[in-house]
């Protein structure tokens, strides 16, 4: 796993979640720039699967690989899922919901990269 890259993500994550709280301390729904930002976010974690796959056929090995894929699949798969609630209901407490779905796209990120150097250690 690419360390650097994987913190790149995480921060921008991060971003967006703080971004999604302002907007709920102001009472506002989930607006247009904060779902582009979010699916900025999601081609990155898309990247990430990339690299992760090109990694995995170039030889190198997590700790374990099952949960390092279920950590990759559960990241890839939490912005979408927590759109999609947001958008069903457009009111605060769906941006709430985002952001709660962008902070945890670090700490998936988080233990994907503690799974992956649990090899080396």
């Amino acid at each position: 796993m690419i360390s650097g890259y994987a913190v790149a993500v995480a921060i921008c994550a991060l971003a967006l979640a703080v971004w999604s709280f302002v907007l709920v301390a102001v009472n506002r729904p989930p607006t247009q720039p904060l779902l582009y930002g979010l699916m900025g976010v999601e081609a990155l974690l898309l990247v990430q699967v990339v690299i992760s796959v090109v990694l995995l056929i170039s030889g190198e090995r997590p700790g374990s690989i099952i949960t390092f894929l279920i950590y990759l699949i559960v990241a890839l798969l939490v912005l979408p899922l927590g759109t999609v609630w947001a958008l069903a209901e457009r009111t605060r407490a769906s941006t709430a919901v985002l952001g709660v779905a962008c902070i945890t796209v670090p700490v998936l990120i988080m233990r994907m990269y503690q799974v992956w150097e649990g090899a080396s250690a």
